[in-house]
């Protein structure tokens, strides 16, 4: 199996296959609820598509991040938050149906704000290659191998939602293993700049981390919100598509260096939720 066959053709039908797997998971009721939580939606939003993003370009800046793993970290941060938000948010107790809708909102308009960032970051740190990256390409890309897919996924669930029901759960460790399956083929190709930069793209992956659910805490708080929803919008805005990431990486622009951060972010990820499951659970027992 050559390279192009697999990134070109395997890696986006994988992709795909997961955002159909997110559709069975996803109602009408999903939808109607972005105008029922109107200030929690647009919060969720504000976190994901703005601020994320402004923390993302603040830490390449503060940390002298290496320019792959500068633009990996801004690809990371201008992908959605994808289905693993989700099953943390279940796990978490925290409001399942807010994050969902959160997450179908978010990918829905990723079409459009994530090749606008990404193009934003190779400008700021590989001018060189800049003409290369097209948005428009981009968008069309992320239009089939997600909008798509989850398009297609909803409408067999409300068509035949028994049949999603089932499904669903093969979609979603099927998510996990690709995301485990492409971080180790990462390691294996990029292991001499996972060495040199690990100390690098590690702490900018926890900063992103923990610093992004940290704003969504604090976008919550501002916005009023309860206890529950202020969980989800950490949750939400704290955790990012690593699959996708990785993917843009590897398949859109052909720079699997860039898809490093994604990679160690796809591990890392589970630190900042973790901290604050267990934070909010000594908080109770006072």
């Amino acid at each position: 199996m050559n390279a192009s066959f697999l990134t070109e053709i395997i890696l986006p039908l994988a992709l795909a296959l997961i955002m159909f797997g997110m559709g069975l998971g996803l109602t009408i009721s999903d939808f109607t609820r972005l105008f029922k939580k109107p200030v929690a939606i647009a919060m969720g939003l504000v976190g994901q598509i703005i601020a994320m993003p402004l923390l993302a370009l603040g830490l390449c800046y503060l940390l002298n991040l290496p320019t792959p793993i500068a633009i990996g970290l801004m690809i990371l941060a201008a992908c959605p938050g994808g289905t693993m938000s989700n099953v943390v948010s279940q796990l978490a107790k925290a409001n399942l149906a807010l994050s969902v809708s959160l997450t179908a909102a978010s990918t829905a308009i990723s079409i459009i704000t994530t090749p606008f960032i990404i193009g934003f970051a190779m400008h700021q740190f590989a001018p060189q290659t800049d003409a290369s990256f097209s948005i428009l390409t981009t968008s069309l890309g992320l239009f089939v191998i997600t909008l798509v897919p989850v398009a297609i996924g909803i409408s067999l669930r409300h068509f035949k939602s028994e049949f999603a029901i089932k499904s669903e759960p093969f979609f979603r460790r099927f998510s996990l293993f690709f995301m485990l399956a492409m971080i180790a083929a990462l390691v294996i190709k990029e292991r001499a700049l996972l060495v040199s930069s690990f100390n690098d793209v590690f702490w900018a992956c926890i900063a992103l981390n923990i610093g992004s659910m940290i704003i969504g805490l604090l976008i919550a708080k501002l916005s009023n919100l309860n206890l529950t929803d202020s969980l989800t919008l950490g949750i939400e805005v704290g955790i990012q598509n690593a699959s996708l990431a990785i993917l843009i990486a590897i398949s859109f622009l052909n720079k699997p260096e860039y898809a490093v951060t994604g990679g160690v972010y796809g591990l890392a990820m589970f630190i900042g939720p973790l901290l604050l499951i267990a934070g909010l659970k000594f908080k109770k027992t006072r």
